[in-house]
Order: structure tokens, then sequence, then C-alpha cells
């Protein structure tokens, strides 16, 4: 054997060494109580149930280190909570854990026999979340039962719900699902509008937004936007084709143009143009006759 392949043996030896030293050191580290989580601030949490998801996040977290932060035990000590969406954690070395939660957002209520349980955007029942008056609700036949809503109807309302600007939920007094028009969203004091099928809500919203910012929508008592393309504003809900393409006598037909017209001033996108609905459409009366609308929108 030469003395280079020697000395490269010899090298090749010695790092590996190093390499393993310098892993158990690390290891050593990341799990002494030189780092161990001793200050644990908890924030974005609130309702009844706040003071037990700040004990049950504390506590999890003082068996960890700020080197070794296990989110998978985070989460699990809020499983228990539906309001927790997500958790967001920053560590402050040597020994604090800052948390930030992420708590659901209701979108409406679901309600039975006069029981009303918050739901948030994705089907998850807050049954510790006092339900707001202000939110939409969505009747349903049976008490849900779990932590989600399983009637597909429910769950169908709650996902245009929360797809439409948070500032409209208060103007929105219920959402159902009819045989001739599909999913139903009525106004507070303003016109029932037509979905239809349970698709393309981002586009409808827009165009609902557009038809309301509309000054010929003035008066209607129904906004069909099963068709996004050819939304239609009709003073009578019994001459509203499911498809939106036409209009019945007395009612005046909000064509695309007419509805790009009315978001003439924003950017394009589709919550500008349903926020178009929450500001300049369901102000001043909204073009038709919400006046409970008036005004600025606040949340629910």
């Amino acid at each position: 054997m030469t003395l280079r392949s020697l000395l490269r043996r010899r090298s090749v030896v010695l790092g590996t060494l190093v390499a393993a030293l310098l892993l158990g050191a690390w290891l050593w580290l990341r799990d002494s109580s030189l780092v161990a989580v001793k200050r644990v601030t908890i924030t974005g949490v609130g309702g009844p149930d706040a003071g037990g998801i700040r004990a049950a996040l504390s506590k999890a977290a003082r068996t960890m280190t700020t080197l070794d932060v296990r989110m998978d035990q985070l989460h699990m000590a809020v499983g228990p909570y539906p309001v927790v969406k997500d958790l967001q954690v920053d560590e402050q070395l040597p020994h604090g854990l800052r948390i930030r939660v992420i708590e659901q957002i209701p979108v409406a209520t679901v309600t039975v026999t006069g029981h009303a349980i918050a739901v948030a955007g994705d089907g998850t029942l807050l049954r510790d979340v006092r339900p707001s008056p202000q939110l939409p609700v969505i009747p349903v036949g049976a008490p849900p039962g779990g932590s989600h809503l399983s009637q597909p109807d429910a769950l169908h309302a709650v996902t245009l719900l929360a797809a439409a600007p948070y500032q409209l939920l208060a103007h929105i007094a219920r959402v159902t699902t009819e045989p001739e028009h599909g999913l139903v969203a009525q106004l507070r004091s303003g016109p029932s509008v037509y979905f239809g099928d349970p698709d393309g809500f981002a586009a409808k919203w827009e165009a609902a937004g557009a038809v309301l910012a509309d000054a010929g929508s003035a008066g209607a008592g129904y906004l069909d936007v099963s068709d996004p393309t050819r939304p239609v504003a009709g003073t009578s809900s019994s001459g509203a084709s499911s498809g939106g393409s036409s209009s019945t006598s007395g009612s005046s037909n909000a064509s695309a143009g007419s509805a790009a017209g009315g978001v003439s001033g924003s950017d394009g996108g589709s919550s500008t143009g349903a926020g178009s609905a929450a500001g300049a459409g369901t102000s001043a009366s909204a073009n038709v006759g919400a006046s409970g609308a008036s005004g600025t929108v606040g949340s629910p």
C-alpha cells in the first residue's frame, strides 16, 4: 500500500469519525435540557374552548425542545377541538416557543328543530362556537352527527357560502336547494339568487355582484346566475329559466356585457367581482331593494 493510499484511507476514517461525533453531539443537544421548551406563548385563540386549547398546547409543547418541535403531537393535542384549523410555530431559542392558532371561520349555521350549529367553510361543525345571528342559515332535515356535515345539499350550500366574499355573508338570510333552481341564496330584504348546479361558484358570485351593481336590476325579485355568462334579473321567480338565458315579462335581462359594465372599476377577479355585491352592489339599497345591505358592509 502506498503512502498516498494510506493517507487517503486515514482521511476517510477520520472524516467518518468526525461526522459521527458531530451527529451524536447534535442529537444530544437537540433533545437536551439546554434547549428544552420552558416558555410557551399561544396567540390567535378565543371562544369558550380557549382555555382548553391553550392548556393542551402548552402541555404538549413542554415535552419538546426548541430544536425538536413535533408538529404531529401538537396537532394531536388540539384534535378534540374542531375550531382549530391549523397551527403555526416559531421557535425562540433557547427555551421559547410561540404557537399561533388558526381557527375555523364560521360561514353559516345549520338549523334543525330550532337548534343551530355553526359550520366552517369545509363543512366542519363548530359545536362549541356560538352561532352569530348574522350568519346565513342552512336548514337540514336531521341533526348532523360527527364533526363534519354529511348531507350533500348542506355541503353544497356551505361550499357556496365559503366562495362568497366574507363581507357579504351578513346580507344572506339563508341558502336552500330547490328542484327548479338548484342552490338558492335569499338576500335579507333583497332578491333570491339562483345558483343552479353546485359548481363554478366564483364566476357565479362575480356575475351576481355585477348584476346587483347594475341599475337595470333595480326592483328585481330574483337573480339567476346559474349560467354566469348570461345572468338574469327578473321580477317574478315563476318565469326564471333554470339556465338563466331568458327573462319573463317585466324582467330586465342583464347580459354578460352589462354585467361587465357593472364592475368596470374592478380588477376582474372573482373576489373583486363578488365584492361588488358587498360594496357597490349591496349599498344604496343594492339596486334591488336590499335595504338591509345599505351603507358599509360589516362582517358577521
